[in-house]
C-alpha cells in the first residue's frame, strides 16, 4: 500500500477537504484527488463523499482513518530513527504571533534553517489564533495565557508583563493604586479580555473597559505612549520605551501573574522530531532571554502533555 496516498487520505481527514490538504501538503489538488481515488481502488471501499462543498468521510473512512494515522506514525518515527541525529527534512509550517515573532523568534527559525538546509520553514505572522488542523500547520508560538482546547501544549518559557501608562496620562487622569481605581480608567486591550491581578497570593480578575482595542501589542504599545490608557503588555515590548521613560509601571502593589510561551500542536502521540528541535531552541533561548526572564534563572516548569 502506497504510503504517500496514507499520509495524503490522513491529512484530507484531519484537514476537512482537499484543498487545506493539498495547502499543508505542498502539492496540487489533482495530485491530492488522484493519491486517493488509487487508495480506495485498492481498498475496493469509498472512503471519501465528495461534493461541490467538499469532501466528508464515509463510515468506512472514518475508521480506516485511525488505522492509517497510525501506520503514518509508526513510519515517521521510523525514518526519523534512522535518519542522522542531524538531519531535518520535509517542510516545517509554524503560526506566530506578528508582535513578538518578527522580532523575537524568527532568529531562532533562521537559525534551525541554518542548522539544517534539507528542511523547508515555511512561517505565518499573525496575531490571530489560527486553525492548526484546518490550516495545516505544524506548530504554533503563543504567548500569554492559554485557552482550553484541544491542541497540545508545551510551555518553553515565562512571559512577564506589567501594566503601563505613560506620564501625560497620569498626569491628566491620575495613575490608578487598586484594581477598584482602575475601572475608572481607560484600557487599552485587544478585545473584551478580563485582566489577572495578584494581591499576594490571591488572585483578582478585574474586566477593565475602554474605546481603543487592536489585536497587535506594538500597537497598544504606541497607544499608550501617546496617552490614550493604561495597557497590561508583555515586559520585552515595553523594555525602551519604560528606558526612555515614554511609559511608566502602573498598580505595582497588584502585578499580572506571568503568562507564557508555548509550542502547540495537533494531536498525536509522537511529536515531529522537528518540532521537538524547535522546541529546544525555545527553551534555549529563554534562558538567554534578558526581556522575557527576570533576573533570577528561569526553572523550566513545563506544562507537557506530550
Amino acid at each position: 500500500m502506497d504510503i504517500q496516498a496514507l499520509e495524503t487520505f490522513v491529512q484530507v481527514a484531519d484537514s476537512g477537504g482537499v484543498s487545506p490538504a493539498a495547502r499543508r501538503l505542498g502539492i496540487s489538488k489533482s495530485i491530492v484527488s488522484r493519491r486517493l481515488l488509487r487508495l480506495e481502488a485498492e481498498l475496493g471501499v469509498q472512503l471519501l463523499a465528495r461534493s461541490t462543498r467538499g469532501a466528508a468521510l464515509t463510515e468506512a473512512g472514518a475508521t480506516f482513518r485511525d488505522y492509517a494515522a497510525r501506520v503514518c506514525g509508526e513510519i515517521d518515527m521510523a525514518r526519523e530513527t534512522i535518519l542522522p541525529a542531524a538531519d531535518l527534512r520535509g517542510r516545517l509550517r509554524v503560526a506566530m504571533p506578528i508582535s513578538l515573532g518578527p522580532t523575537h523568534f524568527a532568529p531562532l527559525l533562521a537559525t534551525m534553517a541554518l542548522r539544517h538546509p534539507e528542511l523547508h520553514i515555511h512561517t505565518s505572522y499573525s496575531d490571530r489564533f489560527v486553525d492548526l488542523i484546518a490550516e495545516g500547520y505544524d506548530c504554533a508560538i503563543r504567548v500569554g495565557y492559554l485557552q482550553d482546547s484541544n491542541l497540545l501544549a508545551r510551555r518553553v518559557g515565562p512571559l512577564y508583563g506589567k501594566l503601563v501608562a505613560s506620564p501625560a496620562y497620569i498626569e491628566a487622569h491620575g495613575s490608578p493604586e487598586t484594581p477598584e481605581e482602575l475601572l475608572d480608567h481607560q484600557a487599552l486591550m485587544q478585545g473584551t479580555e478580563a485582566w489577572q491581578l495578584m494581591d499576594g497570593d490571591k488572585a483578582i480578575t478585574v474586566r477593565p473597559h475602554g474605546r481603543f482595542k487592536a489585536d497587535n501589542g506594538t500597537a497598544l504599545v504606541a497607544a499608550a505612549v501617546a496617552g490614550l490608557g493604561i495597557a497590561w503588555l508583555p515586559d520585552c515590548l515595553t523594555h525602551s520605551e519604560i528606558t526612555s521613560g515614554a511609559l511608566v509601571p502602573v498598580m505595582k502593589r497588584y502585578p499580572p501573574p506571568p503568562a507564557g510561551t508555548y509550542v502547540v500542536r495537533p494531536p498525536s502521540q509522537h511529536p515531529a522530531r522537528k518540532v521537538r528541535v524547535l522546541t529546544e531552541l525555545l527553551i534555549e533561548y529563554f534562558g538567554e532571554a534578558p526581556h522575557f526572564a527576570k533576573e533570577t534563572p528561569f526553572k523550566n516548569d513545563i506544562r507537557d502533555r506530550q
